[in-house]
C-alpha cells in the first residue's frame, strides 16, 4: 500500500471514529471499517431472523384462539412481526447484504436467532406471557437501539419499538383477563410464567464477562448498555407488574436490595442457553423446518414477482407494452382500478 493510500485510509477511519464519538449516525453512503459492516450485518440479520421465527410460537394459536377478538389481536401481532423482519432485512441490504443469502443462512443454520423462540407455546396463556415477558424483554433491549450508530437500523427500530410496546400491553391485558377468571385459568398463567421467565432473562445474551462482542459494540455505539445492565432493567421493570398481576416469579433469590436500589435475582441456566443456541433446544429443529418449508413453498411467488418485474422493465426500456400489462396501463391512464391478470 502506498503512503498516499495509507494516509487516506487513516483519515477515513479517523473521521468514522469521530462521527461515532460525537453521537452522529453512520449512513450507507459513508465509509466504515469492514469489521463494523460485518458486525452490523450479523446483528441486524439475527434480529430479522428472530422476528420471522418469532411468528411461529404464537402463530400456532391463531386457529385456536378462544374468541374472534383474540384471533384478530393475534393475527395483527403475527403480521407485525413479519413486517419487523422485512424492515430489518431491508436495513441489512443497505450494508450490501443479500436478502436471499441471509434467508439461506437462516434455514441452513449458519446464522442464529434469539434463543427464546425455541421454546414451545403449550397453552393459550403462553400467548399472553410471551407478550408480557418476551416482548417486555425485547423493549428493554431494543429501545436503546433507536440511538444506534447505524442510521437505517436506528430508524427501523423506532417503529418496531412502538409496535412491540403495544404487543406487551396486549399480552398483559390478556393475562389480567385470565387472572380474573377461573382457578384453572390462573394456574395456566402461573405455569406459563414459570416456563418463560428464565428464557426471557436469557434473551439479553450471556453475562458480560462471557460476551465476546459487547465491548466493541459499545465502543462503536451500536449498543448503549451491556447485557447485564439490560437484564437488571428488565427485572426491575417486571417485578412490580407481576405483583399487580398476582403471579409469582419462579426465582427464590429474587428480593429487593435497599443498598443497590435494585432487585437481586438468580442466574439462568447458562448451560441450557448454550445448548439452545447450539441448536439443541426443545423446538430448534421444528422452527427451522417450518421456515425452510415456507421458503420452498413460496418459491413460485418469488419467481412470478421476478418475472413480472422483468416484464415491466422490458416494457419501460422498449416502450412496448406486453399484453399482460395492457390492462394495468389502461387503468392507470383512465384513473380506474383493475385486478392484475
Amino acid at each position: 500500500m502506498s503512503a498516499g493510500i495509507a494516509a487516506e485510509a487513516d483519515e477515513l477511519e479517523q473521521y468514522f471514529e469521530e462521527t461515532v464519538a460525537r453521537d452522529r449516525r453512520i449512513e450507507p453512503r459513508d465509509w466504515m471499517p469492514d469489521a463494523y459492516r460485518r458486525t452490523m450485518i450479523r446483528q441486524i440479520a439475527q434480529h430479522a431472523h428472530s422476528e420471522i421465527i418469532g411468528m411461529q410460537p404464537e402463530g400456532n394459536w391463531v386457529t385456536r384462539a378462544p374468541s374472534l377478538r383474540r384471533k384478530a389481536i393475534l393475527l395483527a401481532k403475527v403480521q407485525d412481526e413479519a413486517g419487523h423482519g422485512l424492515y430489518l432485512y431491508s436495513a441489512a441490504e443497505t450494508l450490501g447484504a443479500d436478502r436471499a443469502d441471509l434467508t439461506d443462512r437462516l434455514i441452513t443454520g449458519k446464522q442464529k436467532y434469539s434463543s427464546i423462540f425455541n421454546y414451545p407455546s403449550l397453552t393459550f396463556a403462553d400467548v399472553g406471557v410471551i407478550g408480557w415477558l418476551v416482548d417486555g424483554a425485547a423493549i428493554c433491549n431494543q429501545v436503546p437501539l433507536c440511538r444506534s450508530s447505524y442510521g437505517p437500523y436506528a430508524r427501523a427500530m423506532i417503529r418496531i419499538c412502538k409496535e412491540e410496546s403495544f404487543h406487551q400491553r396486549q399480552g398483559y391485558e390478556l393475562l389480567m383477563t385470565m387472572m380474573r377468571g377461573s382457578d384453572a385459568q390462573r394456574e395456566m398463567v402461573q405455569d406459563a410464567t414459570n416456563r418463560w421467565w428464565w428464557p426471557s432473562l436469557m434473551m439479553f445474551g450471556p453475562p458480560d464477562a462471557d460476551s465476546p462482542n459487547t465491548e466493541q459494540s459499545m465502543r462503536w455505539r451500536i449498543k448503549r448498555h451491556t447485557n447485564d445492565d439490560l437484564r437488571q432493567r428488565f427485572v426491575d421493570m417486571t417485578v412490580p407488574q407481576a405483583e399487580v398481576l398476582g403471579v409469582t416469579l419462579p426465582d427464590p433469590d429474587l428480593r429487593w436490595n435497599e443498598e443497590r436500589q435494585h432487585y437481586d435475582f438468580g442466574q439462568p441456566d447458562w448451560a441450557e442457553f448454550r445448548r439452545v443456541i447450539s441448536g439443541n433446544g426443545p423446538c430448534n429443529t421444528q422452527r427451522i423446518a417450518n421456515r425452510r418449508a415456507a421458503h420452498e413453498a413460496g418459491a413460485w411467488v418469488r419467481d412470478a414477482a421476478a418475472a413480472y418485474a422483468a416484464k415491466r422493465e422490458r416494457a419501460s426500456r422498449t416502450g412496448a407494452v406486453p399484453p399482460a400489462l395492457r390492462g394495468e396501463v389502461r387503468a392507470t391512464r383512465e384513473g380506474g382500478a383493475h385486478e392484475c391478470p
